[in-house]
């Protein structure tokens, strides 16, 4: 757990519901890119994205995204997930993610995301805001 909270200076707490397993008895894999998006929005959130996209009609848009499935989760438990960028240029911004189970006391999934920024208005691809850039490197700096 020392790890995870080190590698993740955002770590969003949530549930693993009923309704998040399958037939199989486990949590179905569609659902942890909902738990992804928790991380990613709340790591945006902390550095004001939205904010900004609200101001400026520029904002973030996933492009790509995958998952390692490390162990099965099943409800009820209580989760982590983790999010940070592991890279980021005036193109792109690539965000790892974890998930840890607080019944297995272990990271059950990890992924990535890659994020692009697009002019809402133009309905187009552009370079990161050098304002979003600045705040991602405080905080991962700051990790």
């Amino acid at each position: 757990m020392e790890k995870f909270n080190s590698e993740y200076p955002i770590i969003v707490d949530d549930i693993v519901r009923w309704g998040d397993m399958d037939a199989f008895g486990h949590v179905n894999n569609t659902v942890y890119f909902r738990y992804f998006e928790q991380a990613r929005i709340g790591y945006f959130e902390h550095i004001d994205v939205m904010a900004y996209m609200q101001e400026h009609a520029i904002g973030p848009i996933l492009a790509e995204t995958r998952c390692r499935f490390k162990a099965p989760l099943k409800s009820p438990d209580t989760i982590k997930i983790g999010a940070a960028v592991v890279e980021y240029s005036k193109h792109k911004v690539l965000m790892k993610y974890a998930v840890w189970s607080n019944n297995l006391q272990r990271v059950v999934a990890e992924g990535d995301g890659l994020i692009v920024f697009v002019d809402y208005h133009q309905h187009k691809k552009v370079n990161a805001p050098e304002e979003i850039l600045t705040r991602i490197a405080e905080l991962e700096q700051a990790n």
